[in-house]
């Protein structure tokens, strides 16, 4: 049996709530526990975690081989060592001593599918006790006493003739329970190592490593995974929340007005260049959403249907077309969207969206704001992603 083991505190100090924050328009816990679903050979996911709302999102997801356990209190304050939580977790559920432990941190959201099965596979030979993974290194350390650690500074070796050093990424670790229990540690015996590609060194602990990491994952990650293309013929929004900021304005006589951004217009121009049809799916029925309807050109144009719900017009729409519902792409802030988003192809919200539609499983969630071009965001990767 092998289970995977993923500690997440809802303490974070540097960033609240870290581990169900949006990165790359999912939480960031959700990037560990869906290359592990995706591991055939993980049996079982454990969340561990002392936070409502981190239980919430996970088991929102639906998931099928994840489970989430509720870690004490004692372990899961700032003092408290990650091997307190295995101890504890393995120790609960009177694990068998040959059960292979993997532990995930989750705050390498880079780690994926393929290395999960490679290091296990090499655990597998059964040549090591335990494994570590680690990336190479190639720059030159020093001791504080200025000297160097692996390199002669006189003989500076080229790159391409360096070895480097082999780094601790802290990705996951490999070991058997019965190790774990008797050494009261993550590793023992004789470790293996397994190396990681080099974008995999760094780890989320601060601000600015979020910021780093979104970019590599969009750069190694997403590029390649998303480019499975898709076949959208059909691309709708909402708009208070969306195409505006959701904001209530008014002028001196009392006249509604309401704030668009000029971008998104020009996503929907792009939209027609390439054959996508267009429409705008509103519960509120307003002079200012036919203006701007008209301006943009839209194929369809629903408001203030609030009895017959979004997704039943949608469902007509696509009826007249003679289009599935997995050929739309939709993207709406708040509850009355959720019905819909849960049904099209592809799916997305503002970065300010209301927290159930962003617990949505495969939504994306943009980097913009409502009104602050997040609907040009979602038709340029639309765009990107279409055959």
């Amino acid at each position: 049996m092998v289970i995977a083991f993923i500690p997440v505190r809802g303490g974070s100090k540097s960033i609240p709530l870290k581990n169900i924050k949006p990165f790359c328009g999912k939480p960031l816990v959700c990037w560990s526990i869906e290359a592990l679903e995706q591991c055939n050979e993980v049996d079982e996911i454990i969340v561990a975690t002392d936070s409502d709302k981190i239980e919430e999102v996970v088991s929102n997801q639906l998931y099928n081989k994840t489970k989430v356990y509720r870690r004490s209190v004692e372990n899961a304050c700032d003092t408290a060592s990650t091997e307190s939580v295995m101890l504890e977790y393995a120790n609960y559920a009177q694990l068998p001593s040959d059960c292979v432990f993997i532990l995930v941190q989750a705050t390498s959201p880079l780690t994926g599918t393929q290395h999960f099965a490679e290091a296990l596979a090499m655990y597998r030979k059964g040549e090591f006790d335990s494994i570590l993974t680690c990336v190479r290194n190639y720059r030159f350390f020093w001791n504080v006493d200025g000297t160097s650690m692996n390199y002669d500074y006189n003989n500076r070796p080229r790159r391409q003739d360096f070895d480097g050093m082999l780094m601790e990424n802290g990705a996951f670790y490999i070991n058997t329970v019965g190790n774990i229990l008797s050494s009261g540690n993550r590793l023992s015996g004789h470790i293996g190592i397994y190396e990681m590609p080099a974008y995999t060194a760094a780890e989320i602990d601060e601000p600015d490593d979020w910021v780093v990491l979104e970019g590599l994952m969009r750069r190694h990650i997403l590029s390649k995974s998303q480019s499975g293309k898709k076949n959208i013929k059909l691309f709708l929004c909402d708009i208070d929340g969306t195409l505006t900021d959701g904001g209530m304005y008014y002028s001196e006589n009392g006249d509604e007005l309401k704030k668009f951004n000029t971008r998104d217009g020009m996503g929907f121009r792009l939209l027609r260049e390439a054959g996508i049809k267009t429409g705008i799916i509103t519960s509120e029925d307003t002079l200012i959403a036919k203006r701007r309807a008209q301006k943009l050109k839209v194929d369809f144009l629903q408001q203030g249907k609030r009895d017959v719900g979004k997704l039943a017009i949608v469902e007509e729409i696509c009826s007249q077309l003679g289009i599935s519902l997995d050929e739309v792409a939709y993207i709406g802030d708040d509850i009355n969207c959720i019905d819909l988003l849960y049904a099209v192809g592809m799916k997305a919200c503002p970065a300010d969206a209301c927290e159930e539609v962003m617990r949505i499983k495969g939504i994306e969630v943009m980097d913009k704001r409502g009104g602050e071009g997040c609907v040009r965001e979602w038709i340029n990767i639309i765009l990107s992603r279409n055959e």
